[in-house]
């Protein structure tokens, strides 16, 4: 494929953007050349600015579960942009978003919507220590929460993929109080509660890991955690800015029966727009300002527009009801198992790790990935070389070992095909050489 044009941009963009990208996930500097400079987006393919095509396996990072452009969608932003843009006051749209988000997901009666996932979930862990007046948090190794200063310590998603040790300008008194245990260690969390648990303000996590790659919970880890923070006053939340509406209309806590104090959201929720969610108990979610004394704020929160491609998402999302969660589940299995049957075929050790929609590739001799220092074990350079085949057979995949990625409802037939023939060539081309 000629890519002259996306290599002229990315010079372009480097002398004014850090690294040419204004995410470090964009960049390419893990697998190797720049990165693709994207047209314009339509259904299950997007187009570069040299006219190449590519299956899209990535969606935005998870937000399009129904493609791009989907013509309710469009409609829904185009009919509201007549009316404006932003009025910082409140809309109807906003309380209709928020009656869907607490009809949908089981641990939010109350919500408040912010602009992003960082931002839901860095208010969330605000509106965690004011309610219960503790200071500790506790996350997990390679789970990404966003960018807040006391989320960074050994964190996924870029951090990972960059192999940052730590993230430079965060202050170590800012992590004082953040505790870090290895996802999936149901010991380690037993045995901090036994020590800590009088000053654990919460506990936040993906109930399914999308940072370090694909990686689901083990049997007991979500319910262990349930037990531990409802016995010691603790508040657990789920950051289901990935899972919300992708893998279960509900989310993570419907797909698996455990519902946490607090949860956040994100992509999905917006429908391809800017927009977050945190929300939870009444009780607890009452400590907000202007009811309670935890302070929080944005100028677009709640932005009339990107909350009517909200709730056209979730229109179309209750419509496809179970058998497009169904559909969802039926692509990432034969996707997965195609790959693994793939790799087998060419003994090329590789984990596939695999939850509805979402799933990951490991380059990887390790029997199981169930958390980061087992993600850790991958081949990078190998996973380079597989990415870059994909990409040149039309194929467009997370340019990290450590991402997850996200298929889409509308993904055809022939769609499918010609992804798990593409990673078949791909796994051909790594034996070859």
């Amino acid at each position: 494929m000629n890519r002259a044009n996306s290599h002229a941009l990315f010079n372009r963009a480097a002398q004014v953007t850090p690294g040419g990208v204004n995410s470090p996930v964009r960049a390419f500097r893990a697998v190797g050349g720049d990165p693709v400079f994207i047209e314009r987006g339509e259904g299950a393919y997007l187009t570069d600015v040299d006219g190449n095509r590519y299956l899209d396996c990535i969606g935005s990072w998870g937000p399009l579960l129904m493609g791009h452009a989907h013509p309710r969608i469009v409609a829904a932003i185009t009919a509201q942009l007549a009316k404006g843009t932003t009025y910082g006051a409140p809309t109807a749209l906003e309380a209709q978003l928020a009656e869907e988000i607490c009809a949908a997901v089981p641990s939010v009666e109350m919500v408040r919507l912010v602009s992003s996932g960082t931002e839901a979930t860095m208010s969330a862990i605000r509106v965690a220590r004011g309610y219960t007046g503790r200071n500790k948090i506790v996350k997990f190794e390679g789970n990404y929460h966003g960018h807040a200063d006391f989320l960074l310590a050994k964190a996924g998603s870029g951090v990972a993929t960059l192999g940052l040790p730590e993230c430079a300008g965060v202050p170590v008194a800012v992590t004082a109080d953040t505790i870090t245990l290895p996802y999936n260690d149901i010991s380690a969390v037993l045995e901090l509660f036994e020590n800590y648990s009088a000053e654990i303000a919460c506990v936040i996590l993906e109930p399914v890991v999308g940072n370090m790659g694909c990686v689901p919970p083990a049997k007991g880890f979500l319910e262990t955690l349930r037990d531990v923070t409802q016995k010691s006053g603790s508040v657990l939340i789920f950051d289901e800015v990935m899972t919300g509406f992708r893998i279960a209309y509900g989310g993570a806590q419907t797909k698996y029966g455990v519902t946490p104090d607090m949860t956040t959201l994100g992509k999905i929720v917006g429908g391809g727009l800017p927009l977050g969610a945190y929300g939870g108990k009444r009780e607890i979610m009452q400590v907000v300002a202007p009811l309670g004394s935890v302070y929080q704020a944005g100028t677009l929160s709640g932005n009339p527009i990107a909350v009517s491609a909200g709730l056209a998402m979730l229109s179309l999302l209750k419509e496809g009801g179970a058998a497009l969660y169904e559909r969802l589940e039926e692509i990432g299995e034969r996707v997965a198992e195609s790959f693994r049957e793939s790799a087998r075929n060419e003994n090329i050790p590789v984990i596939v790790n695999q939850v509805g929609s979402m799933l990951t590739v490991f380059f990887t001799e390790a029997k199981e990935v169930t958390d980061y220092a087992s993600a850790k074990t991958s081949d990078t350079a190998r996973f380079a070389k597989w990415f870059r085949a994909l990409l040149d057979s039309g194929i467009y995949f997370p340019p990290s070992q450590f991402e997850a990625a996200f298929l889409s409802a509308i993904m055809s037939d022939s769609d499918i095909e010609h992804l798990t023939n593409s990673a078949r060539s791909a796994f051909q081309s790594l034996a070859s050489h």
